[in-house]
């Protein structure tokens, strides 16, 4: 099945992973006063949460990491002390009107999607995809959607003196987010497992899920297959990173499931059906 081969994969690569994410340029490591740790310190850091985490957590971050957005996030997310430096401290945090602040003390080590070796990103169409490459942001969000709240937290870094740096945090209703429609629907068809909201049969492109993973067709298969291309089923939150996307009232939602350690990914393609969404294609790569 597939998704006994995704996890033997990313088991294999993330014994050799050394830095998830970053290039392989070899360069002097920025921030490496700050993240040399004793062994107790590094403990903490490493908190359990995987075998690459621990060697991220051990090792410096190297300067070009901070050109790429991906490069550093995948860094911050696994080294407590690289976190901790690059917070803007007090941090303001905004709830509708109100707005409070956080001090670096009540700061708790966040590993994001870390844990669960994946992470999701929405998209209206392939194009937007290229956003992520590109060296020339000034501004991400990292967002958390919570599916049964209906809320969204947005995690707002901007790109200042060449490092990347957590400025504030934003919780929103779905309501004020242009995806709100399919937010809601979303909270739906992961909490029903897709009943009566995919296409059958549904349209497949990818490895062979019978035959041979490096060979590629265009096929169909049955609607209650879908959930067995992706790591899992999400069951509360998602999560997004806005690289500059600007979503409009298109009738076209990607969902991408990408794998951290691996890259293994799988597209999600939905189009309005009427007045609600509808699951029309999986494309794994």
């Amino acid at each position: 099945m597939r998704k006994a081969f995704l996890l033997i994969v990313c088991v294999c690569v993330a014994m050799i992973t050394v830095t998830t994410g970053c290039s392989n340029k070899k360069v002097e490591g920025a921030d490496s006063a700050k993240t040399d740790s004793t062994a107790e310190e590094e403990a903490d850091t490493i908190d359990s949460v995987d075998s690459a985490t621990g060697v991220i957590a051990a090792t410096p971050m190297p300067k070009a990491a901070d050109q790429l957005f991906d490069d550093f996030f995948f860094n911050f997310i696994a080294n407590k002390k690289l976190q901790m430096n690059r917070i803007k401290f007090p941090l303001p945090i905004v709830n509708g009107t109100k707005t409070t602040e956080l001090s670096r003390k009540k700061w708790k080590m966040d590993y994001f999607f870390r844990k669960q070796g994946y992470y999701t990103l929405i998209f209206d169409n392939e194009k937007q995809m290229e956003y992520s490459k590109s060296t020339d942001l000034d501004s991400v969000i990292v967002e958390k959607i919570h599916l049964r709240k209906g809320t969204i937290e947005q995690y707002w870094f901007d790109h200042q003196d060449g490092s990347w740096k957590l400025n504030q945090i934003r919780t929103i209703p779905f309501k004020e987010s242009y995806n709100a429609s399919f937010y809601s629907f979303l909270s739906r068809f992961f909490a029903n497992g897709g009943k009566g909201a995919v296409k059958s049969p549904l349209a497949y492109h990818g490895a062979d899920p019978n035959g041979e993973e490096t060979n590629i067709i265009n096929t169909t298969i049955p609607a209650d297959e879908w959930s067995s291309f992706l790591p899992e089923i999400p069951n509360d939150m998602i999560y997004n990173i806005l690289y500059g996307q600007k979503y409009s009232a298109s009738n076209r939602r990607i969902i991408t499931f990408r794998g951290l350690a691996n890259g293994v990914e799988t597209q999600l393609i939905f189009n309005l059906n009427g007045k609600d969404w509808r699951l029309e294609k999986i494309v794994a790569y």
